[in-house]
Order: structure tokens, then C-alpha cells, then sequence
């Protein structure tokens, strides 16, 4: 719907089933816009579980808590929708009340992020407050869950970010937890 011509995530989500015999996949997104490509192409697939923090209302206008998956995927989709102005304290804790829980039970093989930086304080198309501290904290939430389910098999790949000077900044803080350097 404009943004991504190729759904990143999903691919290598279904090249790591397909290639490497990965059998569960947790996709976490803390994008500013909702991954509905990502939930449409997994909504009744029970193998991945498919986490979302996003601005809502905002395009592209899915992602309603009640959004939760069919079929085999019936309760594997988790949106978290928040208004504009949503600050990291409450995306932090949607992960932990939300996604934590869920990963749990779920015990993923491997963990996706979609790190899109659009959520950070400061974006032009974004509207949350999310801190370059922010985005270091919920890495190293993600890298505790690769740890614990699936040997620290964890992958992130760059979305959304408009303001360079912001993203820079973000995806430094997430590349420095992900090496453990914060």
C-alpha cells in the first residue's frame, strides 16, 4: 500500500521455513504504521506469531486490537494500537504485558524484528515519542526472548524512518544493543 513493494520480514519469515526447516517465527514490529502486510500474509498461518505497536488512527487504518488472527492463526496476531503522542514507557509495556507473555507460550524458533524507526520522537510522518533509549531497551527485551526460546537466533531488518538524523540515531542504539554495548 505504498510503503514496502517487498515484504522483507515475510520472506525471509517463509526462506527460514522453507530453506532452514524453522518451525515457529516471532515478527515484532514497532513501526509508526502497522504491518498489515505482514498480518495479511500470516493471518490464519499458526507457525508465525505476529506482534504490532503502531499509531492508530493512522494510515493505513488496520490493526484493531480485534485484528487477531483466523483459522490456525486464531490468537496469533497481537496489535496494540496507541494514539498520537504514545511515549516508549507504553510501547515498553505492551511488549512486556503483551508480547512477552505470548512469546512464552508460543517459543519461537527464531525472532524477526521490523525495526522501523518511524515511531521515534521527532519523525515528520510519525506521531509517537519513542527515544533513541527507547528503541536499546526494546532490542534487548527482543534479544531476552531469543535467548530464551530459540539460541539467540534473532534477526532485525531496517523499515521506516524520515527523519535521517533521528534514524541514524535509532538504528545506532538498536545495532549497540544488539552487540551488547548498552
Amino acid at each position: 500500500m505504498g510503503f514496502c513493494l517487498f515484504n522483507s520480514v515475510a520472506i525471509a519469515a517463509r526462506y527460514a521455513q522453507r530453506k532452514h526447516a524453522v518451525a515457529r517465527i516471532l515478527i515484532a514490529d514497532w513501526d509508526v504504521h502497522h504491518g498489515n502486510g505482514t498480518q495479511d500474509i500470516f493471518y490464519d498461518d499458526g507457525s508465525v506469531l505476529f506482534f504490532s505497536t503502531h499509531q492508530s488512527p493512522w494510515y493505513p487504518g488496520t490493526g484493531d486490537a480485534t485484528e487477531t488472527g483466523e483459522g490456525a492463526g486464531a490468537g496469533k496476531t497481537i496489535n496494540c494500537p496507541f494514539p498520537a503522542g504514545t511515549d516508549g514507557i507504553r510501547i515498553q509495556n505492551a511488549f512486556r504485558r503483551r508480547l512477552l507473555p505470548a512469546a512464552e507460550e508460543f517459543r519461537p524458533d527464531l525472532v524477526l524484528i521490523s525495526a522501523g524507526f518511524d515511531s521515534r520522537i521527532g519523525d515528520p510522518l510519525g506521531q509517537f515519542l519513542l527515544t533513541d533509549n527507547d528503541f536499546a531497551d526494546l532490542t534487548a527485551m527482543m534479544l531476552r526472548v531469543a535467548e530464551a526460546h530459540c539460541e539467540g537466533r534473532l534477526i532485525s531488518v531496517l523499515e521506516g524512518g524520515y527523519n535521517l538524523e533521528g534514524l541514524a540515531l535509532a538504528a545506532e542504539a538498536h545495532v549497540r544493543a544488539l552487540l551488547g554495548e548498552s
